[in-house]
């Protein structure tokens, strides 16, 4: 498994593959830099929006490709059969959730765009940097991956009947599942392959063995950049309607601070063992911005100002994983 129940650290799967001890120390400090260096060049460097923008998938596809080198893929496909952290995911994305969300949802309820960008985000779970986050918590890496293609089906089919039930069939046609088949590709299947084709080679090839090292030893200076660049794209359109999105700020500062003990106790109830209980919590508490924000871009003008809804929690929920790489392990102990 990813971890003990000792640590908040990184723990990866190869001890070749330890990162730099300086990167390990520094880790919380550095992701703040990065997201403080995102605010800063997005605020002063309007211009430089439109490039983070499209090196998002780039930046997200090379850090899910790094975190996968550091999984033994052959243990996550074996994780498969892990049924009860599979129902306990599923339980906690596809039960609890939707109840906590339909609950601080009444907040926003008087404005259509905050409560339909509020939805979309929240009722999806995150199946990319949350393997990342987890990891770094000592969550195990191997279930959480084995457990992605399950959650991205489950919300692809599941988000039009959720929408459906809060909001009514109007909305329901404004939905499209491009995004989401383009973000699994672009985000999942293709690091995937390319990990497994990279962990194939190793036994055989001196370079490659060396390449996986250096690459996952790079975790946590990657993990800084990826959201520095998240942020730069971001931040200015955030700033520009900042009066109008300031009400969805605590709806996804509450979320957080209730999944968080609700997923570890449907994770304690489950009797998963630590690194399990922390993958859930993780699980619970991210969501799927980054591939809900194409769709969201992509509904009428009058529902515009649901993008920068999604922007919002991307920024909120940045800095809470921050927070959760030292606290998760705090509260989830053996």
């Amino acid at each position: 498994m990813a971890d003990s129940s000792t640590g908040g650290g990184h723990a990866p799967a190869r001890a070749d593959a330890a990162p730099p001890e300086w990167w390990e120390r520094h880790q919380v400090t550095l992701y703040l830099a990065g997201l403080a260096l995102g605010a800063v060049l997005g605020l002063l460097l309007p211009a430089a929006a439109g490039p983070a923008d499209a090196a998002i998938l780039p930046a997200l596809a090379l850090l899910l490709y790094v975190t996968f080198l550091g999984v033994p893929l052959q243990r996550a496909a074996r994780a498969l059969r892990e049924g009860r952290f599979l129902a306990t995911i599923g339980v906690v994305n596809f039960v609890i959730v939707p109840l906590v969300t339909l609950a601080l949802s009444r907040i926003v309820a008087h404005e259509d765009a905050l409560l339909l960008g509020v939805l979309l985000v929240l009722l999806t779970p995150c199946v990319d940097y949350v393997i990342v986050f987890a990891g770094l918590a000592g969550g195990d890496r191997e279930r959480l991956l084995a457990a992605t293609p399950l959650l991205m089906l489950a919300q692809l089919a599941a988000l039009p009947g959720y929408l459906w039930l809060f909001l009514g069939s109007d909305v329901v046609a404004l939905v499209a599942p491009g995004p989401f088949v383009e973000a699994f590709v672009l985000i999942i299947a293709l690091p995937l392959a390319a990990a497994w084709l990279t962990q194939l080679a190793a036994p055989r090839v001196p370079a490659v063995r060396r390449w996986i090292s250096a690459a996952t030893g790079s975790m946590v200076p990657l993990m800084a950049l990826t959201l520095a660049i998240i942020v730069t794209s971001q931040i200015a359109g955030v700033r520009e309607r900042l009066g109008a999105l300031l009400l969805a700020v605590p709806v996804y500062l509450l979320f957080a601070v209730v999944m968080v003990p609700l997923g570890r106790l449907a994770a304690r109830v489950a009797r998963l063992d630590v690194p399990g209980q922390r993958a859930v919590v993780f699980s619970g508490v991210t969501r799927n911005s980054l591939v809900v924000l194409p769709l969201a871009i992509a509904l009428p003008a009058s529902l515009g100002p649901v993008s920068l809804v999604v922007v919002t929690q991307t920024l909120v929920e940045l800095v809470v994983m921050v927070l959760l790489v030292r606290l998760v392990p705090r509260l989830v102990r053996g």
